[in-house]
Order: C-alpha cells, then sequence, then structure tokens
C-alpha cells in the first residue's frame, strides 16, 4: 500500500497522538500500534464512497444460492469435516439496551437458558453426535471478559473445549483536541471502547490463539453474533467451502423493508465487496434501500479460513473501511473508529457470499425478538431454535412493543405467559398493558390502554383482528 499523505496539521496532531498513547500503560503495545495505524488511516481521508458507476450485480458463481450447493456425499466423513472447523461467537456487547447488567449472551432466551448455554448444548450435541471436537472460541471485550470468564466455569464438565480471548482496547478520542480520554484524568471505562468486530482477525492472532488452533489442524472459523440463534454449524456450508478452497464465505439472505439498512454484497472492481450504507453518496441512498436493486443483506455469519487469516494479518493487509462513531460521554463529545469483520471479504481469495434461508438469521436486539422467540412459533430441541411448522406464513408477526416493555425485567412481568402468536400477522401495544396466561392474539392486534390507565387482558383470552382500548372491548 503507497505510503499515507497527511497535512502539516494532522501530522502535528499525529505526532502528539502518538507520544499520549505511548504512556497508556493500560493497552498492550499490539493495542497500541494498531490504534494508531487505525488513526492515520483516518486522517489521511481514504476513499469512504464508491464510484457507484462501477457496481455491478454479484453473479451466482460469486453468490452462490444455498440451494445449490452440493448435497453432502453419502460417503462423507463428517467427524473429519467437522474436525477442520472452529466456532467463533463474538461476545463483546452488553445486554444494557435490553436493561441488563453483563453480557447480552447471558440473557435467558427460552426454558431458563442463555444464549451461551444454547450454543454449548448445540456444539456439544455435534461433537457428541460424530465424535468431533469442534471448540468454542469467545472473543470477548474489556466490558464482558470478567464475567465471561466466571460463566464459562459452569461448561467446565461438557464435551466443548472452551477459549476465551479479547478484542483490543483503544482509547476514545476527545473530538475538540484530538486528545485520548484517559489522558485527561478520566480512568473509567467510559474513556476506552472495543473498536468493532473487523478485529477479530488481528485480535485471534495477537491472543495466539490462531497458532494454536493451525497446529492442531484447524481449518476453518465460523464467525457470527453470539445473540444471533440462527446461526448454527452448517454441514453443507463447510463442505462447499472446503471442497471450492473458499478463504472467505459471508451468508447473506433476502431482504424485507425491516433490512433496508443493512450490507449488501457487489461486484466492484473484479472483488466481491460489502457495500454498507455509510459508504453510498447521499443521491443513491434510495436507490440504496431498494430490495428490488439490492435484494440481499449481510446475516454476519461467516466461514474465513484460519491459514488466511495468517497470511493476511501477517502482510498487514485488512484495511478495511473505517466506521467513525462519534459518542458523548459525560457531556463531552468523543469519537471512536471501527472496523466491521464482513468487509474483508474483499481481501480474501475466491471469497464467496451465500444466500442462506432466513432462518439463519434470528437476531434477538429487543424484547420484541424474545417475544417471538419465546412463543409457540419457534420449537426448542438440543439447543437449536427452529420454526414450529404449523405456522404456515413464511413471515414472522411484526411487534411493536412500548416503552414499557423495553427492559427484560418488565417485559417478562407483564407477561403471565408469552401469547400464542401462531396466527398472528401483527401486534402493537401501547400504554400500561398486562397479560394474562394463556392469551391468544390473531390477524391484526392492536391493543392500546388509556393514559393513566392500566388495561390487563385477562387468561384465556382470543383476540382476533381486533382494537382493544379498554377491558369492554374484549
Amino acid at each position: 500500500m503507497a505510503a499515507v499523505t497527511l497535512s502539516p496539521a494532522d501530522t502535528k496532531k499525529l505526532s502528539a497522538l502518538q507520544s499520549d498513547v505511548a504512556n497508556l500503560n493500560e493497552i498492550s503495545e499490539n493495542e497500541k500500534s494498531g490504534f494508531i495505524n487505525l488513526v492515520t488511516r483516518y486522517l489521511s481521508g481514504e476513499a469512504q464512497y464508491v464510484d457507484w458507476s462501477k457496481i455491478q450485480t454479484p453473479t451466482d458463481d460469486v453468490v452462490v444460492p444455498y440451494d445449490a450447493l452440493a448435497p453432502l456425499p453419502e460417503d462423507a466423513d463428517v467427524r473429519k469435516l467437522l474436525d477442520k472447523l472452529v466456532v467463533l461467537k463474538l461476545n463483546g456487547g452488553l445486554g444494557t439496551t435490553m436493561g441488563c447488567t453483563g453480557p447480552k449472551s447471558v440473557i435467558e432466551v427460552r426454558n431458563n437458558l442463555t444464549f451461551l448455554d444454547l450454543i454449548v448444548i448445540q456444539i456439544e450435541s455435534l461433537n457428541n453426535k460424530y465424535g468431533c471436537k469442534v471448540p468454542l472460541l469467545l472473543m470477548n471485550s474489556f466490558n464482558t471478559h470478567d464475567d465471561t470468564l466466571k460463566i464459562v466455569e459452569k461448561y467446565s464438565n461438557s464435551n466443548v473445549e472452551i477459549h476465551t480471548f479479547n478484542q483490543s482496547q483503544y482509547p476514545r478520542l476527545l473530538t475538540e483536541d484530538f486528545k485520548p480520554l484517559p489522558c485527561k484524568g478520566n480512568t473509567g471505562k467510559d474513556s476506552w471502547y472495543p473498536p468493532g468486530h473487523g478485529d477479530v482477525f488481528s485480535s485471534l492472532k495477537n491472543s495466539g490463539k490462531l497458532d494454536i488452533l493451525i497446529s492442531q489442524g484447524k481449518e476453518y472459523v465460523f464467525v457470527a453474533n453470539s445473540d444471533n440463534l440462527g446461526a448454527l454449524v452448517d454441514l453443507k456450508i463447510l463442505n462447499h467451502l472446503v471442497s471450492n478452497k473458499n478463504e472467505y464465505c459471508m451468508e447473506v439472505t433476502p431482504k424485507t423493508l425491516a433490512d433496508v439498512k443493512g450490507g449488501t454484497l457487489i461486484s466492484y472492481e473484479d472483488k466481491v465487496q460489502l457495500l454498507e450504507i455509510a459508504q453510498v453518496p447521499d443521491e443513491h441512498v434510495n436507490e440504496f434501500k431498494s430490495i428490488e436493486k439490492f435484494k440481499i443483506f449481510n446475516t454476519n455469519n461467516l466461514w474465513i479460513n484460519l491459514l488466511a487469516i495468517d497470511r493476511l494479518v501477517g502482510q498487514d493487509a485488512l484495511k478495511m473501511e473505517i466506521i467513525p462513531n462519534p459518542k458523548e460521554v459525560d457531556g463531552v463529545k468523543v469519537l471512536q473508529l471501527e472496523t466491521a469483520a464482513g468487509a474483508a471479504i474483499k481481501f480474501y481469495d475466491h471469497a464467496i457470499g451465500i444466500i442462506v434461508p432466513r432462518s439463519r438469521f434470528l437476531p434477538v436486539k429487543a424484547t420484541s425478538d424474545l417475544l417471538l422467540v419465546q412463543s409457540d412459533l419457534y420449537i426448542l430441541s438440543d439447543g437449536f431454535v427452529t420454526r414450529n411448522p404449523a405456522r404456515t406464513n413464511p413471515e414472522n408477526p411484526s411487534i411493536d412493543l412500548g416503552p414499557e416493555f423495553k427492559k427484560v425485567a418488565n417485559f417478562l412481568e407483564r407477561f403471565k405467559s408469552i401469547p400464542n402468536i401462531i396466527q398472528l400477522d401483527s401486534l402493537k401495544v401501547i400504554g400500561d398493558v398486562w397479560f394474562g396466561a394463556n392469551v391468544t392474539l390473531e390477524g391484526k392486534v392492536i391493543i392500546a390502554a388509556k393514559p393513566g390507565t392500566k388495561l390487563e387482558i385477562p387468561e384465556n383470552t382470543v383476540i382476533s383482528n381486533k382494537e382493544i382500548n379498554s377491558s369492554e372491548d374484549i
């Protein structure tokens, strides 16, 4: 890559920042150099936008339909195939948006089991069924590390080898003078940030875990968000990648109107590339959001060859697009620079996308998602959460719960039991609403309590295609 050219003002700014960062004892030399590298690229103003005229729709050999994948041969040695695999879950996020403390992965999803419980049960059932040894890696952030170490102790007797490592810890920058926040006397966790999941490649290498896995004969890592209940090990995908020597695979799925902001795959200058909304020139944003032109979006289920990660990290070749993320800490404006793992696709050889069924994308980002996966719409078996075949509509119902339901604790106390929603199309709940046990909701349902009044839905009530504003309406 050509040497970065900076203006005299930015050169001075960077030099002062390097001196400040050198004195930060809380982070390693690898983290210091990684951070300075990121800031240097940011200051150089690397091209953020794409040339719209060069965008092409990828062909079926680059973005492959799942149904076009070859079935596993009948004599396939599944154990041998799985022994090439490592599962890595991104475990750096906190449950704060859902009103929980600690890592998001310890929120109970169903039957008193957490995200992490389900992940361990899934891998354990694979290892038991095929006699293989698929290990689980958890990439924590400094926010989740201590809690996770305590939590994973409970799996010590499971048939899953669990490794943890931390992603980088970078200092937030003051927007005003570009100084690191920790240098201003702010020594709390708020002064630092984890720089996005694009950091997974270098952190895996710097932690020493990558070298260990390669020495054990592991070849591929399956990376996914810990809150995506649909991100299960798929033998057809793994077999395809091994057979075709694909270094990188991104699972994409058809867009709906709810996914219009999600990144998509394009062919650009003879490479497959992730296009995020932040890279789209203003005049093309509506076109980007169209589900006619850009029909797929990134699920963040990624499959990557370990030797390829080792090669590219060694060459310092993974220069993903920088995502500037402005924040406020105690009223002070700060900047954090992040990267995304999906943007690395263009650096790998024989990289592909696979258009997977929507069932492989089942994220739980809010209590409305929790309602879906805790309901009769889904079935839990061996740690796998699958759609109830009794639901004939391929789309999930849309759920809109008011702020009274935002926190998990409040959500749980407002439902005596989760309603039956097999026949539900949409639900909107407004105000101080409480649900009795065994309520059934069908069609289009709106339940809106009048301001200042409590509205209780009695047990065993069936509400079908109706708006409820008071107990008289039931």
